[in-house]
């Protein structure tokens, strides 16, 4: 197993405020990693920044050594980049069956129709609801399944990097229990490398090998999961104590 995604010196700017500070990570093949923090501290435009969503001021994103920067962000899926965007996204007029046969849109001159429909098999395999569901609308989906399917949505096209965003942001308990569930169970009978943008710290580390987290746009602490799940300064900054100072 290689090095599947290096993050170089990350540079992001809104404006004239800076959301990323120089940040620098990277991810092995087969991997889960988590990428954890509070609000505003950056997560969702390290992802964005990936998938070629914001422009980027400096640093390098590469993906098995092939610098993203040459790819417009709709050519990012046939190279084996999905993104499961905060807050779903899935498009509320059309069928379960037609948000997933959008998620192909990218490399459907790469696999073959039958390979489309085995893949989309195994995505009912996960999450039996959207099988029973294949022909509503998305939009009368519940939250829960509407996660389901915009996760679907970006493993339909066999990603070699899943990009997840607050999959379990505004879900019960018991589905986010079942979703974080299928992420387990997505790496463990693929192998699909996850990026993991989460607020929730300790399911999160539950399922990730390594874990980084932001504090305003820098990288405050980086290791082993299992090692941050006992980290005091974790422990503090999730359980409603001092924020984790950045590295300098």
């Amino acid at each position: 197993m290689g090095t599947l995604l290096s993050v170089e010196n990350l540079v992001v700017n809104y404006g004239a405020v800076e959301a990323l500070k120089g940040i620098s990570l990277e991810m092995q093949e087969g991997d889960i990693v988590a990428v954890l923090g509070a609000n505003g501290a950056g997560k969702t435009t390290l992802l964005k920044a990936i998938s070629r969503l914001v422009q980027i001021k400096n640093g390098t994103i590469k993906l098995k050594g092939e610098d993203l920067s040459k790819f417009p962000a709709f050519q990012l899926a046939s190279i084996g980049v999905a993104h499961v965007p905060e807050g779903r996204k899935v498009f509320a007029t059309l069928t379960v069956d037609e948000n997933l046969n959008l998620g192909t849109w990218g490399i459907r001159n790469k696999i073959s129709p039958q390979e489309i429909e085995k893949t989309k098999d195994w995505i009912f395999h996960l999450f039996p609801v959207l099988k029973e569901r294949r022909k509503q609308l998305a939009g009368t989906l519940s939250g829960g399944e509407q996660q389901m399917l915009a996760i679907g949505r970006g493993l339909i096209s066999k990603p070699k990097i899943l990009l997840l965003d607050e999959p379990s942001l505004g879900l019960a308990p018991i589905l986010v229990q079942e979703i974080f569930r299928v992420i387990q169970q997505i790496h463990d009978e693929e192998g699909v490398s996850i990026l993991l943008v989460e607020q929730n710290a300790r399911k999160a580390l539950g399922v990730a090998r390594y874990g980084y987290i932001l504090e305003t746009g820098k990288i405050a602490i980086h290791g082993p999961a299992a090692q941050l799940k006992e980290d005091e300064r974790v422990k503090a900054a999730y359980l409603g104590g001092a924020r984790i100072q950045p590295a300098k």
